[in-house]
């Protein structure tokens, strides 16, 4: 039987984690925005200028991008591996990228194929291979088996990641009408909820997880 999880204590999980490093993760939304905007930016001052270069910052841009983008997930898993956090960490996948560009585009192709075919299998295929990104920097796993791998993950629970989808949609929009402000909650708390989930299907039991405590009427083993 497959591993499972509660979609609840997934979101209680990442908003206590967002809330435990909360200026770190605000400091990381601010980098990973400007990472966003300010190569595209420069690219676009090119674009009616000097043509080539246009084209050199455009890729430029998407490949930091991708490459911050690949940081912020092995950040997520570190906060729910070992409770730590790094700024150093955004920029420490790069020996990946091959992978995970690859990856992205077949699992792009094959959520469009889906889509193609009365959009609801393109729905299902991109919640079933959703995980293929962790499973890359995670476990290093070449594309296909990363793929493969996270179709057997995510089988018996498709409906519960498809409403944990619709959840953290609606907590961002949320965030975003607090004037924006709120969105520096609720992105670390639905990439801390994400990652979670992630590990609970693997069946990796996060080391941050909090113990359960005997109670205070437990008797006491006997001594021998």
């Amino acid at each position: 039987m497959n591993a499972t999880f509660v979609l609840g204590e997934a979101i209680k999980f990442g908003w206590e984690k967002m809330k435990k490093h909360f200026w770190f993760f605000v400091g990381l939304v601010v980098i990973v925005g400007l990472i966003q905007i300010i190569p595209s930016s420069i690219s676009e001052f090119f674009k009616h200028k000097i043509f080539v270069l246009y084209l050199l910052f455009l890729v430029a841009a998407w490949i930091i991008q991708i490459i911050a983008k690949m940081g912020v997930i092995k950040i997520t898993l570190d906060v729910i591996d070992k409770d730590e956090t790094n700024l150093n960490t955004l920029f420490s996948c790069t020996q990946l990228l091959g992978k995970f560009i690859l990856g992205s585009i077949i699992y792009g192709l094959i959520v469009v194929a889906g889509l193609i075919f009365f959009i609801v299998p393109g729905i299902i295929w991109a919640i079933k291979y959703q995980f293929f990104a962790y499973l890359i920097i995670d476990k290093k796993l070449d594309p296909m088996e990363a793929i493969r791998k996270s179709g057997e993950m995510t089988a018996g629970n498709k409906g519960k990641l498809f409403w944990l989808c619709i959840v953290l949609m609606l907590i961002n929009i949320v965030g975003a009408a607090c004037l924006l402000v709120g969105l520096f909650a609720t992105i670390p708390t639905s990439m801390l909820a994400v990652a979670y989930v992630y590990r609970k299907l693997l069946g990796e039991v996060a080391a941050s997880e909090p113990i359960e405590q005997p109670s205070e009427n437990a008797q006491p083993a006997s001594q021998v």
